[in-house]
């Protein structure tokens, strides 16, 4: 696990922690609606009865620090800082593969499907006011996806489906064999037409 914590951001964060007056709490780092555009990082207090089972621990020298299962993956890479300014200080969390994580053939299947969609599907679709999201892999191996924006209703979605998503996702995910969509296309009010 690659996550950079400074002394002073772990001075910071342990002095709040201090001021809680809760035996054993310690912080928890994860990512909001990891692998989409909309991902967030987050920090928050842990107490001992809120650790989960699967979470990672990074034992830093001033603090204990959980990390969610599901986050480890967006979180390579993070950095987490405190700088002290006149007016007091700024704690500062960068966590550059939060939106799109470096994925590889070892990875979630999911994480594979939402790093294509992301990085090569969806800047193509934004021309038109559209995106495509992930809702789901049933067994493993079929993707059902969500159309959005300028896609959901447009004419041309069947094309777009078959020819560029379907056939962009099966070309570069590994072990998946087919692409559903679920999108309600009766309804065209943004449609891309």
């Amino acid at each position: 696990m690659n996550i950079t914590i400074t002394d002073g951001a772990q001075e910071y964060l342990s002095s709040l922690l201090e001021k809680q007056g809760v035996e054993g709490i310690a912080v928890r780092i994860f990512i909001q609606q990891p692998g989409t555009p909309y991902a967030e990082t987050c920090l928050a207090y842990c107490r001992p009865d809120e650790v989960n089972e699967t979470d990672e621990i990074l034992n830093l020298p001033k603090l204990k620090v959980y990390i969610e299962k599901n986050s480890v993956n967006f979180l390579d890479e993070a950095f987490v800082d405190y700088a002290t300014e006149k007016m007091g200080g700024q704690l500062t969390i960068k966590a550059p593969n939060a939106k799109m994580p470096k994925v590889t053939a070892d990875s979630p299947i999911e994480d594979q499907i939402n790093y294509v969609l992301y990085s090569d599907i969806n800047p193509g679709l934004a021309a038109h006011g559209g995106e495509v999201s992930l809702l789901e892999v049933i067994d493993g191996q079929v993707a059902v996806l969500k159309f959005g924006g300028g896609c959901q209703g447009c004419s041309a979605v069947d094309l777009t489906l078959k020819e560029g998503v379907e056939k962009t996702l099966m070309e570069k995910v590994p072990g998946l064999t087919a692409v559903k969509d679920s999108t309600d296309h009766t309804v065209t009010d943004n449609a891309f037409m």
